[in-house]
């Protein structure tokens, strides 16, 4: 924020199995026992998660969704807070680097960097790694990569805006409609007018329809033209000036997601292809956000904790990344990097729902069933408030379909 500045024999028989035939296959084993080919593409990003808990909060939550998206659409995602590793020997292992909420800021790394773009290395920027108050620090970077000269002002607080496709033909904005709901963030705006600038393709922008941005009045934007997503003509690259969630700075508890909006998640994953070498069409990302129950609550992470065995509950919306779910083309939902599980494998009513690696096994699929009913079909129970109560903290069971009000939820769309 600137304010004017995350049977059982049978089992370890098959894992035992799968382990085999990648040692056989030259797969990759992942932590969540699954075999993987090698990835089409190599991503490493950078930060500092030091400064302002909205940019933390955003290095957490990208540091849980990118590893996700990875296993989805079958490129690597490394991330790290040493700035040294920006080296030329390193980057070679690399065909898109990030930065999340910094830029470098020492010679030899800036030096690494440009030679890394200038010879066609991919890069995707977010919110925070273009804020400057003097773009003479590295004038390559704000003025001719970026094009933006030195941060001018900010909305305040931090809102979900109408973007508006302005270049549809690009790889990151194809199939996209006219306008896309982006996520909640803090807005920027910059010295230099890019639409002026030829060498910068601008994707996406606040649509007219999107004003007054900010609840501040005094830090709000009230009409103009405010470039959201860009690239330059000249280097294999994307800057978004997205990555900044609300939060209760009080409690320090996030109050919104980065990567609430589909179809701004649609626009990021094809993007990051497009940066990495892939071609063709992108199938739409997994469908994202809140998963809304009963008495008006939402499913939630206890204690936003990604340890295994953390209760699944239902607790008040607060689009947080403990209430962020992520519906997975396998039928698993998944939440701060791991999958809503049925401890023990339990069949029978009263289960509890847990948080725990995601392994693909049956107690961790979910389907659609009637009156908004989310059945695990491994027991044929259905996804369960237990009481019922809606009250905070209430747990979450498998229990016999039955219809009632504590059985229906809304999954993202």
């Amino acid at each position: 924020m600137f304010r004017p500045r995350t049977t059982r024999r049978w089992s370890r028989t098959l894992s035992r199995l799968f382990a085999l035939f990648a040692v056989v296959l030259g797969l990759q084993t992942v932590p969540a026992h699954a075999a993987q080919a090698a990835p089409a593409f190599k991503v490493l990003a950078f930060y500092d998660g030091t400064y302002d808990a909205a940019h933390i909060s955003f290095v957490h939550e990208a540091n849980t969704w990118f590893p996700q998206a990875a296993a989805q659409y079958g490129f690597s995602y490394t991330s790290t807070n040493d700035w040294n590793q920006l080296n030329t020997a390193n980057l070679a292992n690399y065909q898109v680097v990030m930065f999340l909420d910094n830029y470098p800021h020492t010679a030899a790394q800036q030096s690494a960097f440009q030679t890394y773009v200038n010879n066609g290395g991919g890069f995707f920027g977010f919110h925070v790694s273009a804020f400057n108050a003097d773009s003479g620090d590295w004038p390559w970077y704000h003025n001719t990569f970026l094009g933006t000269g030195t941060f001018q002002t900010n909305t305040w607080g931090p809102t979900a805006e109408t973007l508006r496709i302005d270049d549809p033909a690009h790889p990151a904005t194809a199939g996209l409609p006219a306008t896309i709901a982006s996520s909640v963030s803090e807005w920027y705006s910059w010295q230099y007018d890019l639409r002026q600038n030829p060498a910068i393709d601008i994707l996406a922008s606040l649509d007219a329809s999107t004003f007054p941005v900010g609840t501040d009045p005094n830090q709000s934007w009230y009409s103009g033209y405010y470039p959201i997503v860009w690239s330059n003509h000249n280097y294999k690259m994307i800057y978004a000036n997205f990555g900044h969630n609300a939060m209760d700075y009080s409690t320090n508890t996030p109050l919104s997601s980065t990567f609430a909006s589909a179809q701004q998640n649609q626009l990021l994953i094809q993007g990051l292809r497009w940066l990495g070498g892939q071609s063709g069409t992108t199938p739409p990302p997994a469908a994202t956000g809140p998963i809304h129950g009963y008495g008006g609550k939402c499913v939630d992470v206890a204690g936003a904790s990604s340890a295994n065995g953390t209760a699944v509950q239902l607790y008040d919306c607060n689009g947080s990344g403990a209430q962020n779910w992520t519906v997975a083309a396998d039928g698993s939902l998944r939440a701060l990097g791991k999958c809503m599980d049925i401890t023990s494998g339990g069949t029978t009513n009263g289960a509890q729902v847990q948080l725990y690696d995601c392994n693909g096994s049956g107690a961790q699929r979910w389907q659609p069933g009637t009156a908004g009913s989310l059945v695990n079909p491994q027991s044929g129970k259905c996804l369960d408030a237990t009481g019922p109560s809606s009250a905070n903290g209430t747990r979450l069971q498998i229990w016999s379909c039955t219809g009632a009000a504590n059985q229906s939820w809304t999954l993202p769309a």
